[in-house]
C-alpha cells in the first residue's frame, strides 16, 4: 500500500519526540542527584534559602546538559527504531517501497536542529550559566553554618564569642545552664558569663541574636599585664537579668560580584576565547624572548670583569683550562663569580619553566573550551547515527534492551571524551586530536551500521546469527 509520506514522517518525529524528551529529563535528573551529592556537605546545615537552592539546581541543571543530551538522542534513537521494529511497522514500510533512509531523514533533520540548538546553547548558555553557578557556588561554600546551639557543646560560630547551653527544651528558645566566653578583646577567657537559665529570641529584622540571661554571675579580669608587680583585678558582678545581643551580619549570605569570575575559561563564548588565546599566545611569546635575552646576557663573558680583577686586558685564551688564562690571585673570585652566575641561570630557567608551563596550560584549556562548543554538536549527529541502526537490529522497544546498549555506548563515547581531554590538557596529545578522539573513534561505526541498516545487511539480521549459534552446538552436541 502506498502511505502518504508526510504522514509517515509525522510518525516517525511522533514517535521519536516523546522518548527524547523523556530521556532527557531522565538523564538530567540522574546527573544532577549526582552533583547534589557531590556537593552536599556544603549545602546542608548553612540555612539557605529555598529559591537559592533552586537557582543553583536550574543552574547545576544547564550545566549537565552537554552529558544528557547525547544520551537522550541516543537512547531515543533507539527505542524508536526498536519500537518501529518489534511492531513491524518497519517492515510494512519497507513493503510499501519506503526505504529505510527514507524512514530516517525526518529524525536527520530533527537532530541536525537539536545540534545547532547543542551548539547555540553551547556557545551563549552555557558560559552564563557556568558565570552564575562559579559565582552563586562561591558564595555557598563561604557561608557560614547556620546557628545551631547543641546541648554540651561549645559553639564558636559568633565572631569573638564562645557559647555553650547545657539543654535546651523544647521550644527551641528556652535555655538552661548557659556559658558565654567574650574574646572580642582577644586578651583569651578574661571575660565569662554564666547564667542558669535564658531565653534565645531574634530582632524583628533578623540582624542581631538576643539571650536574655537570668540568675547568672559575669566574671571578668581586668589590670595591666607585664608590669613589676602584674597585679589583676577580678570583677565578679551577679544579676538577675542580662542581656546580650549578638550580630547575625556574617551568617547572611553575601553574593559576590561575578565580574570576578567572567574571565574564567568555562565562562567565555568562542569569540571571547579566541581573544583570551591570542593574549595569552603573546604574552608566552613576550616572555620567551625575554628569557632569550637575559639568557645570552648570562652566559656571555663581562670584558669588563677581566679588567676589574687586575688582569691585563688584551690577555688571550691560550691554555686550555680557561681558568689558567687569569692571574692566580683572580681565580678565587673569577670562580666564586662564576657559581652565583651559574646558580642565578639555574634558577632563572627553572622558574621561567615553570611560568611557560603555567601559560601554555592556561591556552590548552581554552582551546579545549573553543574545541567543546563544537563536539557536542557533532557528538549528537554521530550518537544518532548510532543509535538508529542499532534499534533496527535489536527490536526491542521500552527501556531494557535499549537502555543497556545506550548506556554501553555512552559509557565508551564519555571514557573516550575524558581520555581525550585530559591528554590534550596535559599536552601528550594536540588539542583538537583529544577533543575530537570519541567522535573520530564513533564515526567509522556510525558510517558501518548506517550503511549496513540501510543495504539490509545480514548482519542486521539477528536470527542468522541464533541459526550459527545453534549450528555450532549441534556439531559440538553430535561429536
Amino acid at each position: 500500500m502506498n502511505l502518504p509520506i508526510k504522514k509517515v514522517h509525522k510518525l516517525i518525529i511522533g514517535s521519536f519526540i516523546g522518548p527524547f524528551i523523556l530521556t532527557f529529563f531522565i538523564a538530567l535528573f540522574i546527573l544532577l542527584m549526582q552533583f547534589l551529592f557531590k556537593y552536599i556537605e556544603d549545602l546542608v546545615g548553612k540555612g539557605l534559602e529555598w529559591y537559592v537552592v533552586l537557582e543553583l539546581i536550574v543552574y547545576a541543571s544547564s550545566t549537565l546538559v552537554p552529558m544528557a543530551l547525547p544520551l537522550a538522542i541516543l537512547l531515543s534513537s533507539i527505542m524508536t527504531f526498536g519500537n518501529l521494529g518489534e511492531h513491524y511497522e518497519l517492515v510494512a514500510l519497507k513493503s510499501a517501497g519506503i526505504s529505510l533512509r527514507k524512514i530516517m531523514m525526518p529524525l536527520v533533520y530533527c537532530v541536525l536542529f537539536i545540534s545547532v540548538c547543542a551548539f547555540y546553547f553551547s556557545n551563549v548558555a552555557m558560559p552564563y550559566a557556568n558565570l552564575k553557578m562559579g559565582a552563586l557556588m562561591w558564595d555557598v561554600k563561604n557561608q557560614k553554618p547556620t546557628l545551631a546551639l547543641k546541648e554540651g557543646v561549645f559553639f564558636n560560630g559568633m565572631d569573638g564569642f564562645s557559647i555553650r547551653v547545657g539543654k535546651k527544651e523544647k521550644d527551641g528558645q528556652t535555655l538552661k545552664d548557659i556559658v558565654i566566653y567574650n574574646h572580642s578583646n582577644q586578651s583569651g577567657n578574661k571575660n565569662v558569663m554564666m547564667a542558669d537559665s535564658g531565653r534565645m529570641l531574634k530582632s524583628e529584622n533578623d540582624r542581631f541574636l538576643i539571650i536574655e540571661l537570668f540568675n547568672g554571675i559575669s566574671y571578668e579580669e581586668s589590670g595591666t599585664p607585664n608590669t613589676i608587680n602584674d597585679r589583676k583585678q577580678l570583677l565578679r558582678v551577679k544579676f538577675k537579668q542580662h542581656e546580650v545581643k549578638f550580630d547575625l551580619s556574617t551568617f547572611q549570605m553575601n553574593r559576590t560580584d561575578e565580574n570576578l569570575f567572567k574571565d574564567h575559561y568555562t565562562m567565555l563564548n568562542i569569540k571571547q576565547l579566541k581573544y583570551y588565546e591570542d593574549s595569552l599566545t603573546k604574552k608566552k611569546a613576550s616572555e620567551t624572548s625575554y628569557y632569550n635575552q637575559n639568557y645570552r646576557a648570562y652566559t656571555f663573558m663581562d670584558k669588563k670583569f677581566a679588567i676589574d680583577s687586575n688582569a691585563n686586558a688584551s690577555i688571550k685564551l691560550i691554555h686550555p683550562d680557561i681558568l689558567a688564562n687569569f692571574p692566580k690571585a683572580s681565580q678565587p673570585g673569577i670562580l666564586a663569580s662564576a657559581y652565583a652566575t651559574i646558580r642565578n641561570v639555574k634558577s632563572y630557567s627553572e622558574n621561567t619553566a615553570v611560568d611557560q608551563e603555567k601559560l601554555s596550560e592556561k591556552i590548552r584549556r581554552h582551546e579545549i573550551e573553543y574545541y567543546r562548543k563544537f563536539t557536542l554538536s557533532i557528538a549528537c549527529l554521530i550518537l544518532f547515527f548510532i543509535g538508529a541502526p542499532l534499534g533496527a537490529i535489536i527490536r526491542k522497544g521500552g527501556l531494557g534492551m535499549p537502555v543497556i546498549i545506550s548506556i554501553f555506548f555512552f559509557i565508551f563515547f564519555h571514557i573516550l571524551s575524558i581520555t581525550g581531554e585530559k591528554l590534550a590538557r596535559k599536552g601528550v596529545l594536540d588539542v583538537w586530536v583529544g577533543m575530537w578522539m570519541a567522535s573520530l573513534v564513533l564515526l567509522p561505526i556510525a558510517i558501518v551500521l548506517t550503511r549496513m541498516a540501510t543495504t539490509d545487511s545480514a548482519v542486521f539480521n539477528l536470527e542468522s546469527y541464533t541459526n550459527f549459534f545453534r549450528k555450532i552446538s549441534k556439531r559440538i552436541g553430535a561429536k
